[in-house]
């Protein structure tokens, strides 16, 4: 998908001019990298605003059509204010074609009501992960990453290595690591209705082995009428 951002160069610096900008409906920014020196931006903020919400846009090689010269950037990071809908300040970083990037593109689950974990077993799958690290050149950038679960079992575990990544992706890992990206698992709530009833069963079979009054009696009353009545002695 290609995404154009438009964009203005600033030049009124500082925090008053930042004010300024916002209360005029722009939201102030920077882009950065490569070759080039840093350029501070404007951009406006209703625009901007709703292509953030485009996933995609986290995670794409943009297009910065910057007072119409474009150039390939991607997003780096947003600051928004903390209880306004209102993106306070956002950058960029310039990408070269022949030099990798690292970028968090987020996970897509399929096929999970298709498992036999889920299916047949009544389990749920836990998301571990909902983004992952990865590593590639500009043009081989992903939007998002497949993860399919449709041969997971119960206690199955998808970790980041079982992962089928793009051709020249990878994902940034350190040594030996290896961490677990879902898992399908029983829940908890049905864990603990079979051991209440678990519970209650031996409860049962245990009241079950105690005899009950009449029972008890029934041996004591044997045992006293099998009781021999003293001889009496002959006294003469």
């Amino acid at each position: 998908m290609q995404i154009e951002v438009n964009a203005q160069k600033r030049i009124k610096q500082g925090t008053g001019a930042s004010r300024r900008l916002r209360r005029e409906g722009k939201t102030p920014g920077i882009v950065y990298g490569g070759k080039q020196p840093a350029v501070v931006i404007e951009l406006d903020h209703n625009a901007l605003y709703h292509q953030l919400r485009q996933e995609a846009f986290h995670a794409s090689v943009l297009t910065l059509n910057l007072d119409g010269a474009k150039e390939q950037v991607l997003l780096r990071s947003v600051n928004m204010h903390p209880f306004r809908v209102e993106v306070q300040h956002i950058d960029f970083q310039r990408v070269q074609a022949d030099v990798k990037i690292q970028m968090k593109v987020p996970l897509h689950f399929i096929n999970a009501e298709q498992s036999p974990g889920v299916k047949q077993s009544g389990g749920l799958v836990s998301h571990v992960m909902s983004e992952l690290l990865i590593r590639c050149l500009p043009a081989a950038l992903p939007e998002f990453i497949e993860v399919d679960l449709k041969d997971m079992e119960i206690g199955n575990t998808v970790h980041v290595r079982d992962l089928k990544l793009p051709n020249g992706v990878e994902a940034v890992l350190h040594g030996s690591d290896n961490p677990s990206v879902a898992v399908v698992q029983i829940p908890r709530a049905l864990v603990a209705d079979e051991a209440a009833d678990a519970a209650a069963a031996e409860a049962t079979l245990a009241a079950s082995e105690v005899p009950t009054s009449k029972q008890a009696a029934e041996p004591a009353a044997a045992e006293k009428g099998g009781e021999k009545k003293p001889e009496k002695s002959d006294k003469k």
